[in-house]
């Protein structure tokens, strides 16, 4: 694969999102790179981002923001969030892969976030998933259009939104088949 140009942060060597962008769109042309809104609140956004050909999902990426969190996502936290899910769907994908799946842009906002005193501490509860509540129906369409993930990796990634009980998880496998 061609090397890309890459920005240096710590020592190692990311790659930015447009250069993983650019080399997609140069070398893929048949493929799409898709972004689909999971859910979307008053204060965050969480993105799926897919590279499809011909009708097969090849590689996703997953990006979560809150609103306000940085000074870019006190305007822009929508797009932020979509550019950071084709950056890891297109590492995924493959591209951009030298030293690390995240982007220049994540690793910078990380460093940013840990080196930058809070003045509250912030809480992150999960959201409870419910059978029958309001968000099943979108957890099970994610799972329809992601069935090619299987079980284990689409329980892990909406375990990263949601708290999921067993007998929750149990329902949950009796619509991948």
């Amino acid at each position: 694969m061609t090397k890309l140009k890459t920005v240096n942060i710590k020592g190692r060597q990311y790659v930015e999102v447009n250069e993983r962008l650019r080399y997609f769109r140069e070398n893929y042309p048949n493929y799409s790179l898709t972004s689909e809104v999971i859910e979307k609140t008053d204060t965050s956004i969480l993105i799926q981002a897919k590279i499809i050909y011909d009708g097969v999902v090849l590689a996703t990426g997953l990006a979560e923001e809150e609103k306000g969190s940085t000074f870019i996502n006190k305007t822009s936290y929508v797009e932020n969030c979509e550019t950071s899910a084709w950056g890891r769907a297109l590492g995924n994908f493959g591209i951009g892969l030298d030293t690390s799946v995240a982007s220049y842009d994540e690793v910078a906002n990380a460093i940013k976030n840990q080196t930058t005193k809070a003045k509250a501490p912030v809480k992150t509860t999960k959201l409870k998933l419910v059978i029958e509540d309001d968000n099943w129906d979108k957890v099970l369409k994610y799972m329809a259009q992601n069935k090619a993930l299987g079980l284990d990796k689409l329980v892990n990634n909406l375990e990263q939104k949601y708290s999921i009980k067993s007998s929750v998880k149990k329902e949950l496998s009796k619509h991948i088949k």
